[in-house]
């Protein structure tokens, strides 16, 4: 699958998933070649954005969709609308952390840590895994990782990948130890009966 073109994107639409703000971009969800896709897209935003901040983000994010392709927690990539828009699988999931005492699935956090491992050899970052909607659980219960636009790509194996990785992985370390002590106080609180 390709990805759609600029001139079929706007009768594709199906729903604005996130609408940009000044220089965040809009977030749909298409239906394209009898499936659906994820299009980010600059286009609607200013010519500031439009013409210096726009495609220097698109393609930033791009080369971590693009470093994580055949990962299975990493929607599919699909490819480059042109240079303020880009389209990724849609893998419908739900998120986890946000709501109060909604159970985790059995294993849900050992899945998880490895695909933040699988990720990390990669050479890719996330750095927004706080971000409780950028973790999805699938209809198996299965991690979904999904935003890549705060994400950095080192070069497998390169000095910078050796280096820089180790200390920008923390973060996302840190924030799978948070949702794991949460998970632990959940827990605790069922089995306390609160």
């Amino acid at each position: 699958m390709s990805a759609p073109s600029r001139a079929t994107l706007a009768s594709a639409i199906e729903r604005v998933l996130n609408q940009g703000s000044r220089r965040n971009p809009d977030v749909l969800l298409v239906r394209y070649e009898g499936g659906l896709v994820v299009v980010k897209d600059f286009a609607p935003r200013g010519f500031f954005v439009r013409r210096w901040i726009g495609p220097w983000l698109a393609r930033r994010e791009q080369r971590a969709w693009r470093a994580l392709d055949g990962h299975p927690a990493v929607p599919r990539w699909v490819g480059a609308i042109d240079p303020l828009a880009f389209a990724v699988e849609y893998r419908p999931g739900r998120t986890l952390f946000g709501a109060r005492r909604q159970p985790v699935p059995e294993g849900f956090l050992a899945a998880l840590a490895e695909a933040l491992a699988e990720m990390h050899r990669r050479g890719v970052v996330h750095l927004d895994l706080k971000n409780r909607t950028n973790v999805l659980s699938d209809e198996h219960g299965r991690p979904v990782l999904i935003d890549f636009g705060s994400a950095f790509v080192f070069r497998p194996g390169g000095w910078a990948a050796r280096w820089m990785l180790p200390l920008f992985a923390y973060f996302d370390r840190r924030a799978l130890d948070k949702w794991n002590a949460k998970q632990t106080k959940r827990k605790r609180r069922v089995r306390e009966g609160w």
